[in-house]
């Protein structure tokens, strides 16, 4: 069973997300997997990472991003890609999102791999009984993100479990 092992809140400066966009429709037996894998396959992520140093953009900022968007009423929104400096090219077949400075409230999820996702809502909460305040953007969206940093999340301890970041934008 996943749980919540840490929170924190992270500054990040403003960041240009580069990647493309999924909907529950492109969901694979109820996951994004196959993506992540096409993702892999395709060196999808050094095409975009490949002309900065990602390392120094903010702590964590070379890590993979599975970056969601939700908004009452409208499609629910996953992106795969990564953060990039503000006005990074966005190469041809990708799509970007710009965000401004910002806090974020982050959560580690410590367990096995498969229990690790679909825990934006219980981070959201063990954030909020800490008294932050989730926020949304100016068209009522909330955005938060899967943050697959190495090795927390790509080496597995002693006892199999791993380490998934979920970053929710806070007040």
């Amino acid at each position: 069973m996943a749980v919540i092992i840490k929170t924190y809140r992270q500054q990040v400066p403003a960041m240009r997300f580069i990647g493309k966009k999924y909907f529950d429709g492109d969901r694979v037996n109820g996951s994004f997997a196959e993506k992540w894998c096409e993702w892999f396959d395709k060196g999808w992520f050094a095409q975009i990472q490949g002309s900065f140093d990602a390392k120094a953009l903010y702590e964590d900022g070379d890590a993979t991003i599975g970056l969601m968007r939700w908004k009452e009423g409208e499609p629910f929104e996953y992106w795969i890609g990564a953060f990039c400096p503000i006005g990074t090219i966005v190469p041809e077949g990708f799509l970007s999102v710009d965000f401004p400075p910002a806090t974020l409230g982050v959560a580690w999820v410590y367990g096995k791999e498969q229990e690790v996702f679909g825990q934006e809502y219980e981070c959201a909460e063990a954030l909020k009984k800490q008294g932050v305040e989730i926020i949304s953007d100016e068209q009522g969206a909330y955005w938060f993100f899967e943050r697959y940093v190495c090795p927390r999340f790509t080496t597995p301890d002693a006892d199999g479990n791993v380490i998934l970041d979920i970053c929710q934008y806070i007040a």
